[in-house]
């Protein structure tokens, strides 16, 4: 009796350790088979071992089919370098889909090592390739931008405001670490502004936009950056203001403001040596005052020594009575004949 219980419950082990083993066999079965078939090389033992590391088989042996049915022959490729760029937090469909789309185009040299390297910097490495098989076009300035165009002045005072649309191609050997659109725009702007502060007049850069082109891109503005540069077009230029002629007027302005100050400084040095010589003559009219006050008593010494007479001192005023009168006269004609000039 005891020895059938324990073959019912060996038998019951049994079957609970094949509904196990048939219930995982049949969890992974569609995988596995996707894989034999395709030639994907991920074994059943494989699958198993992505669910005790935590990764998806449905994102890893689809993308493995995938590459494979590409034809990317590439030795990195493997289910282990997928398991390990998922485990790193990468995109691996869009890797796959990347290097497909690298092979596809032919002129694309794309491994699969760069490739995931882009991706885990933070780039969509499928837009880096379909950028490099389609340019893409960069306005500048971009819009949105607080100013609509660029304003450059040449050297005959004349503002140009230009609008340039630049054709760039992804750089996959520099996308990691280059620069991005922003620097592209940023370097755009700074050589327009020089070209057409370089021309000697604003006509000359109406008349052939193209020297703005061709002096920019002589300059390799695209070193460094994730881009490199096809081509700058001029999409637009217009005629702004007369900065020059504007400048001179400040320039004329700020003389004539200095000019004035200057005269007015004159002005009140001359006040000022004009109030001091008034000065003087008030001191010196005091002194005279004091020296006139000083005559009457030299006289009345003059009396009491004997050394001055009546007579004498008579006729000392009738010489000043005449002297005075003729000091009227003078000023009287001196007068009419101002009259008569106005």
């Amino acid at each position: 009796m005891d020895l059938n219980i324990f073959v019912v419950a060996g038998l019951l082990f049994l079957i609970l350790m094949f509904l196990v083993v048939f219930a995982v066999f049949m969890s992974y079965f569609r995988w596995w088979i996707q894989s034999v078939l395709t030639g994907a090389g991920i074994t059943f033992f494989d699958l198993l071992g992505m669910t005790f590391r935590k990764v998806k088989p449905s994102v890893i042996v689809p993308t493995k089919i995938m590459a494979t049915q590409a034809g990317i022959e590439d030795p990195e490729l493997t289910a282990k370098a997928l398991e390990a760029h998922y485990l790193a937090g990468g995109n691996v469909p869009m890797v796959i889909r990347a290097l497909i789309a690298a092979r596809k185009a032919k002129t694309i040299a794309l491994s699969f090592r760069e490739a995931t390297a882009i991706d885990l910097a933070g780039r969509n490495v499928l837009e880096a390739v379909q950028t490099s098989v389609y340019p893409r076009v960069i306005d500048c300035p971009a819009k949105g931008a607080a100013r609509q165009s660029l304003d450059a002045v040449a050297k005959d005072g004349i503002q140009l405001k230009v609008k340039a649309r630049v054709t760039v191609r992804s750089n996959l050997q520099q996308l990691i670490g280059g620069a991005t659109e922003e620097t592209i725009i940023a370097r755009v702007g700074e050589g327009i502004v020089s070209a057409i502060g370089s021309s000697q007049d604003h006509k000359a850069v109406l008349e052939n936009p193209d020297v703005i082109s061709k002096a920019v891109l002589a300059r390799r503005l695209d070193s460094q950056t994730a881009f490199e540069i096809v081509s700058i077009d001029i999409a637009d230029i217009d005629v702004g203001e007369n900065i020059g002629a504007r400048l001179k007027a400040d320039q004329a302005e700020a003389d004539t403001r200095v000019a004035r100050a200057r005269a007015e400084g004159k002005r009140t040095m001359a006040v000022a040596k004009e109030q001091e010589n008034q000065a003087e003559i008030e001191k010196s009219r005091a002194k005279l005052v004091e020296l006139q006050a000083e005559v009457p008593k030299a006289m009345a010494a003059s009396f009491r020594s004997g050394k001055l007479g009546i007579l004498d001192y008579y006729k000392l005023r009738n010489v000043q009575a005449d002297t005075d009168m003729r000091t009227s006269i003078a000023d009287a004609g001196a007068a009419r004949s101002k009259v008569t000039t106005s």
